[in-house]
């Protein structure tokens, strides 16, 4: 069958007026939910209906020697087979097709479990081949023969080990604002999964920190999505990070891009107050005087636990504080804490993820007084 949307039995089936309708639904029940916070228009960044994923991971189904894919039910009852899916970017669209013959035909279908793409408006994709056996020099040259029939990079992937054929990461463009931003994305990392969407996030954000000017912290940077183009307005960023890889990313995009005023630094949010207070010192911090910034904004994007009691504690104390949220309901209990201290003077709803239930949220908050 088609997967017609991502999900198969997902929330879409509530729905009866298509996409927008879908849409006003989510938005209705947000702006219920802040209206204590917030009772202002709400700016909203619409997906397009279809091939708007450019990162999709699938199961892999073996029945009687023939090979499908797979998705698991939203109620965790068993998975549904599919062989196509019209929300995946056309590139990755146009490769699972291919790609379920081909590895059919190389015989690199024993124990191959999942496949995930990752793909570039330019075409590029990477794909992720999960197995559940080691993979020798014999998969390898067959790896070597599909990746050069579907002309993309194939990386294997076993337990405790990862064969990467040619390349494990594509180069994306970001048209934010009229200009151009290049970024590497590396598969099995965090991206943006709806292209589109995220520069419409980005320019929202950016929007809103216009006029500023000054030093800007930014806890949570994966791999510098918003950092790279919010350099241009301030200063110096300051931007942290936990995971090494995306902190490796980070820094070659900044290269990518041209920009020398942003520096990087592997400490999570809570490290990162204790270092700035002083309360420890960090070897990853040797030769970067945090105290000399002039630091009066704040950029956070949580995951979705949200950011908690001593992270808002810590988000009060700058005069702007623009919050982007994957989860509303986590967003309300910080709002909760953050309204004390800050109100908020901006909110935005982004659909990241159509014809489900998901809805991501932008709040912008200034200082009261």
């Amino acid at each position: 069958m088609q997967c017609e949307y991502f999900g198969v039995c997902g929330s879409c089936r509530d729905y009866e007026n298509g996409y927008e309708g879908q849409l006003e639904h989510k938005l209705s029940l947000v702006r219920e939910m802040f209206a204590p916070f917030y009772q202002g228009e709400i700016a909203i960044a619409r997906s397009s209906e279809e091939h708007y994923r450019s990162r999709a991971e699938f199961k892999i189904y073996h029945n009687d020697g023939v090979i499908s894919y797979a998705m698991s039910r939203l109620d965790r009852q068993g998975a549904v087979m599919i062989d196509k899916c019209s929300i995946v970017s056309p590139v990755i669209a146009s490769v699972m097709e291919r790609l379920l013959i081909e590895v059919s035909d190389l015989e690199l279908g024993y124990k191959l479990f999942g496949v995930d793409f990752l793909s570039a408006s330019n075409g590029e994709v990477c794909v992720s081949m999960l197995y559940h056996r080691a993979l020798d020099e014999e998969w390898k040259t067959k790896a070597r023969v599909l990746q050069e029939r579907l002309g993309v990079n194939i990386i294997g992937r076993s337990r405790k080990q990862k064969e990467v054929l040619s390349r494990d990461y594509i180069t994306e463009t970001l048209t934010i604002s009229g200009e151009a931003y290049r970024y590497v994305h590396i598969e099995n990392s965090f991206t943006q999964p709806n292209a589109s969407v995220n520069e419409q996030m980005i320019e929202w954000s950016l929007a809103q920190l216009e006029g500023i000017g000054g030093d800007l912290l930014e806890l949570y940077c994966g791999a510098g999505n918003f950092t790279i183009p919010f350099a241009k307005k301030f200063d110096r960023v300051l931007a942290t990070e936990i995971s090494k890889a995306s902190i490796s990313a980070a820094k070659q995009n900044m290269e990518l891009n041209g920009v020398e005023n942003i520096d990087f630094v592997r400490l999570s949010a809570e490290e990162f107050t204790q270092a700035l207070d002083g309360v420890r010192e960090f070897r990853r911090l040797e030769g970067l005087k945090v105290g000399d910034y002039r630091l009066k904004t704040l950029f956070v994007d949580p995951p979705r636990a949200g950011l908690g009691e001593e992270p808002c504690a810590f988000a009060s104390r700058f005069d702007h504080l623009l919050y982007i949220s994957c989860n509303p309901e986590t967003l309300l209990r910080d709002l909760e804490l953050l309204s004390k201290t800050h109100r908020v003077t901006a909110m935005a709803a982004f659909d990241q993820f159509p014809y489900t239930h998901h809805l991501e949220m932008g709040v912008k908050l200034t200082k009261r007084g």
